[in-house]
């Protein structure tokens, strides 16, 4: 009760900027391509093992682009990838994805990543599209299970507002808007 009326407060005295397109009483809260390139960078990495024939490892976090392409994140990779016990060969991902705002976990998740291009000169052919498709579902699964910002309780006003009043989210180039609004 007491964070929803700081919260209220916080956006009742305008301490969280107003936009210049946010509708009346909407407020936006905005975080940075650095600051969500941070937490991904803190989550480290993720290996699938597809039977024999197939590993697939994230040894590094991605690299992500907001805005990029319009209105979505744009992703790079490198991911290594070793067929039929072979040692593993590089492989540069490009994709992109969404993002979604969990409500009880109070945190952003990047969503519906698509994996837009592969390239390797090690990998043959033959082995392009079932390897796609592994790195398609590794990139998925990382970025379902770990979020790119977390709305902190012991966080500043705007976060704490944004816990309780969080109506939208979109992407800009170079920041995520989170739009407030207390109706």
């Amino acid at each position: 009760m007491i964070k929803r009326m700081l919260a209220a407060l916080v956006i009742a005295t305008g301490f969280v900027g107003t936009a210049c397109g946010a509708g009346l009483g909407e407020h936006e809260v905005a975080f940075s391509e650095r600051e969500v390139q941070a937490t991904l960078d803190r989550q480290g990495s993720l290996a699938r093992r597809y039977g024999d024939l197939l590993v697939v490892e994230l040894r590094q976090a991605p690299r992500i682009r907001l805005g990029t392409p319009e209105a979505r994140v744009g992703i790079t990779a490198r991911i290594h990838v070793a067929l039929l016990g072979s040692p593993p060969v590089p492989v540069d991902v490009a994709g992109h994805a969404g993002i979604r705002y969990d409500d009880a976990a109070k945190a952003f998740f990047l969503e519906s990543p698509v994996v837009d291009s592969i390239e390797s000169a090690a990998l043959s052919r033959e082995a392009q599209p079932a390897t796609r498709q592994a790195i398609g579902q590794l990139i998925a699964s990382y970025f379902r299970s770990k979020p790119v910002y977390v709305l902190r309780d012991d966080g500043n006003p705007q976060e704490i507002a944004a816990r309780w009043l969080l109506r939208s989210v979109r992407i800009d180039p170079g920041r995520v808007v989170a739009i407030l609004s207390p109706l």
